[in-house]
């Protein structure tokens, strides 16, 4: 267990999640779509804060989230479907639509697994054959979740915003595809664990 006042690392990358959310705060395209959007992150923020105190994440976790956090930010600000960077690779590849959505449900799972993998070995005592399966699973769970609400907030918050705040640009079948993106990156990161750790085995007594 590490203070706050001691930890640098969370202190800059706090710092920067703050620096970037006041920029991306700052004429957001949709601003009513900007601010549905950024009701999960004052959620995800509190429980971090909360849960410190009592679970404290590797540094390198923190800074997962942080990579998440910032990519989620960039896409609540111009929406997921107007993303610069999303039109950029639309260009370049020829892309029917604007992919930055999938970008960030792949990066869910690729970012967010490994979190989700501490809970489970150092907090929940998950045996390590299973904690890969069940981080996976886990990804899979928040991440179909995460579809139904985002439906139910945009049906009842604001209505006519759903299609700005659901980005599905036409797909009806955006919703799978998303978590199905989340699934992929989430195995691919237990794999890399996997590996790691089959390479590094002293790491396992240290955690």
């Amino acid at each position: 267990m590490q203070s706050f006042r001691n930890n640098r690392v969370l202190q800059g990358l706090v710092i920067w999640l703050v620096l970037l959310w006041i920029i991306t705060a700052i004429n957001p395209l949709f601003p009513r779509d900007w601010l549905i959007e950024n009701l999960l992150v004052f959620i995800y923020g509190i429980l971090l804060v909360y849960t410190y105190p009592r679970f404290q994440f590797s540094n390198f976790s923190y800074a997962l989230f942080s990579i998440f956090l910032s990519l989620h930010l960039v896409g609540a600000h111009y929406t997921y479907a107007h993303t610069p960077f999303g039109f950029w690779l639309q260009t370049i590849f020829d892309f029917e639509r604007n992919h930055y959505d999938r970008i960030v449900h792949f990066s869910f799972g690729l970012l967010i697994a490994y979190p989700f993998y501490e809970i489970l070995i150092r907090l929940a005592k998950v045996a390590r054959q299973w904690s890969y399966f069940l981080s996976v699973m886990v990804i899979m769970s928040f991440s179909a979740c995460y579809e139904v609400i985002e439906a139910v907030v945009a049906m009842v918050v604001s209505p006519e915003l759903g299609v700005a705040y659901l980005g599905t640009q036409g797909d009806e079948w955006d919703a799978q595809k998303d978590s199905f993106l989340a699934f992929v990156g989430a195995i691919i990161t237990m794999l890399l664990a996997w590996a790691y750790q089959r390479k590094h085995p002293e790491t396992l007594d240290e955690q």
